[in-house]
């Protein structure tokens, strides 16, 4: 497997474009789709997944032309070739950061709401969310990300801890502070480069980066009081700020390969980072929901993490038949069996979650690894998996950024009050805006 896989939904902006692989397929009448992706291993899983839409379709066969680029230049690319209607692809992946971007102004993606209708009952609604616009949706997920717990039973024994008796944030509170007495070593991890914890937690309270009416509101208390838990925690010893700034980056799998943390939340599919880079904790990691701040309080289990929404061009020449193969690749049943099977990944549609002979195969080396079945926490939690609606917006690239580069590290690395942090963020982003 590759790095750029490993990545999952992830970027990777120094990689170079690689060469364009074409499919092999007989016959005469075939179609050919062009297809850009940022994420070198999808392209190996559309191959596979279109083979099997031709042997089911021999009337609508596609032959696939696959270009794997950089992060950015395909971005950039697609920008371009979108605003001068020349050079752009049939089908492209676009990464979540980015989205919002391609709905500004007159969107240049087909919208794929018909296609999406026969499986749109099984599809978990949420991810079907952050790529639509004015009722609309323009990209077809990846997977789910629902963000759950990873629990080192191991270590979490050596100071007397059951994580299955973990349900509250301040459940885990107590326990990452009887957990550094015991070992002198940090229960969790911060986040500087990242949100994956910290987006949970807001949106669990009912909060987020903007109000209901879109405007900037980074500086409101719900986001205040997530930080001062996690900067109260940081004082305890019990948290502490993971080499790279988040738990996904290689400067970090050595840290809990080597026993430095016993605990991390994350989208599901870090399943993929534990089997590939964290080879040394096979059958010590358990999936568990995530905390939450009051159990009887109707708050988000989960919220999505990261994705890759895969979106049509709509003036190419074939956009009806790209939407009509791409939404079988995407959100079928078939598909997404291969999701988890070759991916690792949490499928978004959920009738896989219940077919037992694909979550609890014994061959499966997600199943092996992990010393639970990884969709027992699933499907605990599928009927409550929400999303932040500022994800949607075009202003969340932006925020992102300045939370990632500057408000995070002054809270965690330079010591800076929370408020004050925030206020800080607040002014920068609202100067942006009114360029």
């Amino acid at each position: 497997m590759t790095a750029a896989f490993l990545m999952g939904c992830g970027k990777d902006a120094k990689r170079e474009t690689v060469a364009t692989n074409e499919m092999e397929v007989e016959g005469d009448d075939v179609t050919t789709l062009k297809v850009w992706t940022f994420i070198e291993f999808h392209q190996k899983f559309y191959t596979d997944m279109a083979k099997k839409w031709n042997q089911e379709h021999p009337d609508k066969k596609v032959k696939l032309v696959l270009s794997n680029l950089s992060y950015d230049d395909m971005h950039n690319k697609l920008s371009l070739a979108l605003e001068s209607k020349e050079g752009a692809p049939d089908v492209v992946d676009i990464e979540l950061g980015k989205f919002p971007a391609f709905m500004v102004g007159e969107v240049g993606l087909r919208d794929l709401t018909d296609v999406i209708e026969p499986y749109k009952k099984s599809i978990v609604k949420s991810r079907l969310d952050i790529y639509s616009k004015e009722g609309k949706i323009y990209g077809l997920p990846t997977h789910v990300g629902a963000t759950v717990a990873f629990y080192n039973t191991d270590l979490l024994k050596t100071a007397g801890i059951n994580y299955e008796d973990i349900k509250t944030w301040d459940d885990f509170k107590e326990a990452g502070v009887k957990y550094y007495k015991a070992t002198g070593k940090s229960f969790a991890t911060i986040e500087t480069t990242a949100q994956w914890m910290i987006n949970l937690m807001l949106a669990q309270k009912g909060g987020d980066y903007l109000k209901e009416d879109g405007s900037l509101n980074v500086n409101n208390e719900i986001m205040a009081e997530v930080l001062e838990y996690i900067k109260g925690m940081q004082d305890t010893g019990a948290f502490s700020v993971i080499p790279g700034g988040q738990p996904d980056n290689e400067e970090a799998y050595p840290c809990y390969n080597n026993g430095e943390y016993a605990v991390q939340i994350m989208p599901f599919w870090n399943t993929s980072r534990f089997v590939n880079y964290m080879t040394d904790l096979a059958g010590k990691v358990a999936i568990a929901p995530t905390p939450v701040w009051k159990t009887s309080d109707k708050e988000f289990a989960s919220i999505g993490g990261g994705g890759t929404g895969t979106a049509i061009v709509a003036s190419g020449k074939h956009a009806d038949l790209a939407a009509e193969v791409m939404a079988y690749i995407k959100l079928s049943e078939e598909a997404n069996k291969e999701v988890w099977n070759v991916l690792g990944f949490d499928p978004v549609n959920t009738e896989v979650w219940s077919d037992t002979e694909i979550t609890q195969n014994a061959d499966n080396q997600y199943v092996k690894y992990f010393s639970n079945y990884p969709f027992d926490t699933l499907n605990k939690i599928k009927d409550n998996i929400g999303s932040l609606g500022s994800l949607t917006d075009e202003k969340w690239p932006s925020i992102n950024n300045e939370f990632c580069t500057v408000t995070l590290n002054n809270i965690f690395e330079n010591g800076m009050e929370v408020k004050e942090a925030l206020k800080e963020s607040q002014a920068t982003l609202e100067n942006e805006f009114k360029k």
